[in-house]
């Protein structure tokens, strides 16, 4: 039985986002039980605005040069707690929306039985992911604690860190659940933070 949960928000230079942010990240916890406990970490990187500062008492300020995964990995190793099979780690984006029951929709699952979770995304300004393929989205994904230490967590990549992590659950055999149960509304920038990621693939997609 899940008794905690930890979320994790990487973040760089997002001061005009993280707060609506934080904000949908709370209500999420504030429908939970009060048995659940619960844990939110900012991991700033490298930022050079207020990000850090709005994210306060809620961030973790990481300068160095590290990439996206290493980044999340942070946030993490800060947040996962003791028995780790009774903790899940959620992981959004500040550029990002939860729904209210965002959490809950993560905590149904897992008490079916889901080792990991990938939600849906709708994208501002271009809706929501139909298509068939499984595609994994850093804006909505819950894997339980003690699977993401046994597969050794996010790997140090600077793009799709998400889908290498899932891959890795799957390999392993643990039980991965899809859902289209409450999406998380991301960004549509085609100017993003990270080369190669959602913002690049919108722009290619746009110039098609």
């Amino acid at each position: 039985m899940i008794r905690s949960v930890a979320v994790v928000v990487p973040a760089r230079d997002e001061e005009e986002t993280v707060g609506e942010c934080l904000r949908a990240v709370h209500a999420a916890i504030w429908a939970l039980p009060p048995s659940i406990r619960s844990g939110v970490c900012v991991v700033a990187d490298q930022c050079c605005d207020d990000t850090a500062d709005i994210a306060w008492p809620e961030v973790l300020v990481s300068n160095a040069n590290r990439p996206l995964g290493t980044v999340r990995d942070l946030g993490v190793r800060r947040l996962l707690t003791d028995p780790a099979e009774e903790c899940w780690i959620l992981n959004t984006d500040a550029d990002s929306v939860v729904p209210r029951d965002w959490i809950r929709a993560h905590l149904r699952l897992a008490d079916q039985g889901a080792h990991a979770v990938a939600g849906d995304v709708e994208i501002d300004g271009w809706g929501r992911d139909h298509s068939r393929r499984e595609r994994i989205y850093g804006a909505n994904l819950g894997v339980r604690g003690d699977v993401y230490r046994a597969v050794g967590g996010f790997g140090p990549l600077s793009t799709g860190e998400d889908q290498h992590l899932w891959d890795r659950i799957k390999l392993a055999g643990y039980r991965t659940v899809t859902t289209p149960d409450a999406p998380v509304r991301t960004s549509g920038r085609v100017h993003g933070r990270a080369r190669g990621g959602l913002a690049d693939l919108l722009r290619e997609q746009r110039s098609a």
